[in-house]
């Protein structure tokens, strides 16, 4: 197979839909008629944190290890995340039969931690910044001949990630609006290609105030990174992707930011009311649309679900 080098067309799309679809899960769509009546409009929820893995990320990996099996020639793989990629990646290269090296920053969430291992990652600790991620995963790729799986800026993940939308366009074609979080910005640049290729939604990023360089991004026309992201939501804390970037800014309509407290009121809304068990950074997207009241049919994906259970009650 090929690795996409270019911005993935709707047969690229196409075509991650059917290579993964052997070993993802087709998650559930549901939608809850509490949630409904409070918006005053029909949402649709995509239930993401019961993928393989426990979330979305499952799809790129899978696609990504697949297309680039033949380049690792028996090295593994190897890649920095700061835990939900790296239990996707580690459990793709396990299923084909390949190991995944897993950079993590030393505070790194105990679950997540606990759940690459479990799939069979080889993780490495180092410090909590980007440049210690890419340094330490380089020296791994170097020293093992292992192929580096960047978490999102890859066009290869972006078609993975963009599966999760299908399904939920393929169920719900009619969807007026549609609320997906960002943080590197793997899945929301998937959604606005599928978006762009197979729906009509308007179609609206949600980042936390605190992490809020996409934002910064797409409303200066110009890529930003991270600079501070004190957020519950600690799987949007990265910088958006450079190759993410450009898709979205074509194809997403909004960034729409939503504060800490309004992210741990649709938290707890979702785990108390809809009884899903989703992590901090799921809610965003719940949080956005809460905030906007959307007035026609409304999906929100809800990312993933891995989080330490010993701290979630006491938020």
């Amino acid at each position: 197979m090929t690795p996409l080098q270019r911005i993935p067309t709707a047969e690229d799309l196409k075509a991650a839909q059917d290579r993964i679809a052997p070993y993802i899960h087709r998650t559930p769509v549901f939608q809850s008629q509490q949630f409904n009546d409070r918006v005053g409009s029909r949402c649709v929820f995509k239930g993401e944190h019961l993928q393989k893995t426990g979330a979305f990320k499952a799809r790129g990996a899978m696609n990504a290890v697949l297309v680039h099996k033949e380049r690792s020639k028996g090295n593994g793989f190897v890649t920095h995340s700061s835990g939900n990629h790296g239990a996707a990646l580690a459990w793709a290269a396990r299923t084909i039969g390949e190991k995944a090296h897993i950079i993590m920053p030393s505070n790194a969430p105990k679950a997540k931690i606990e759940a690459v291992r479990s799939y069979g990652g080889i993780i490495e600790f180092c410090a909590p910044t980007l440049a210690a991620r890419e340094q330490t995963a380089k020296a791994v790729e170097e020293k093992e001949g292992a192929f580096f799986v960047h978490p999102y800026d890859n066009y290869d993940i972006i078609a993975g990630q963009a599966t999760a939308t299908m399904e939920l366009l393929e169920a719900h074609p009619d969807l007026e609006y549609l609320f997906v979080p960002v943080g590197g910005g793997g899945l929301l640049s998937g959604a606005a290609l599928a978006n762009a290729y197979f729906g009509s939604a308007t179609l609206i990023g949600c980042e936390p105030t605190n992490a809020s360089d996409a934002h910064e991004s797409f409303y200066s026309g110009h890529w930003v990174p991270v600079s501070t992201a004190d957020t519950i939501a600690d799987g949007l804390k990265t910088s958006l992707g450079k190759r993410n970037f450009p898709i979205i800014q074509s194809h997403v309509d909004e960034i729409s930011l939503v504060t800490e407290a309004e992210i741990t009121a649709a938290w707890h809304f979702v785990l108390a009311r809809l009884k899903q068990f989703i992590e901090p950074s799921a809610a965003t997207g719940v949080a956005a649309c809460l905030n906007k009241l959307a007035r026609g049919k409304t999906g929100i994906i809800l990312c993933g679900g891995n989080m330490d259970t010993q701290n979630w009650a006491l938020r």
